[in-house]
């Protein structure tokens, strides 16, 4: 494991947990295609939240530089992003916060179509992409941001170790 975001959970519940669970069992582009209905759908709701609560100047590569390319590298960077590699964009991802992680997102898909790659013409989402969205929107609002936290979260390349806790190490901390 690359990063100690897969066990770092936002989610408030059992069952946000799982919804996490069934959003990382999706496929690279199925993650993709999901954040972008996801923004899509529900972004009126969803962001606010987020950036009041971020910073959007810690992460000008992927908020400035990244315009700047292809659509095609776009692409291949989210894909990286979403598959945790050790790549700079992903490294640059990888040390936001999950609120920045998620004004990363939200910036993106604003731009979608635009200044950002799109999602390819005509595509049909998956069975599996539909039902996790469906899910998603049946979710109260405090949820559905603990599970894209959780999902943006679990995103990015970092080799930070998470601090360990007193039970793992069996020993108290002295000051």
């Amino acid at each position: 494991m690359n990063s100690p975001a897969a066990t770092n959970s936002h989610a408030l519940s059992d069952d946000t947990q799982n919804m996490v669970q069934k959003i990382n069992g999706l496929g690279t582009d199925e993650k993709l295609a999901l954040l972008y209905f996801i923004y899509e759908k529900m972004g009126d709701s969803i962001t606010p939240a987020a950036p009041a609560a971020a910073e959007p100047e810690l992460a000008p590569v992927l908020l400035n530089d990244f315009y700047n390319l292809s659509h095609d590298q776009q692409l291949n960077i989210m894909r990286g992003i979403v598959n945790r590699d050790d790549t700079p964009y992903s490294r640059a991802y990888g040390a936001l916060t999950a609120n920045n992680q998620l004004v990363v997102w939200y910036a993106w898909a604003i731009g979608m179509g635009e200044k950002i790659v799109d999602i390819p013409e005509g595509y049909e989402a998956t069975e599996a992409v539909n039902g996790v969205l469906g899910q998603i929107e049946g979710l109260e609002f405090e949820q559905q941001i603990s599970v894209l936290r959780d999902v943006a979260n679990n995103m990015g390349y970092t080799d930070v170790k998470p601090i360990e806790t007193q039970a793992q190490v069996g020993k108290t901390s002295s000051l």
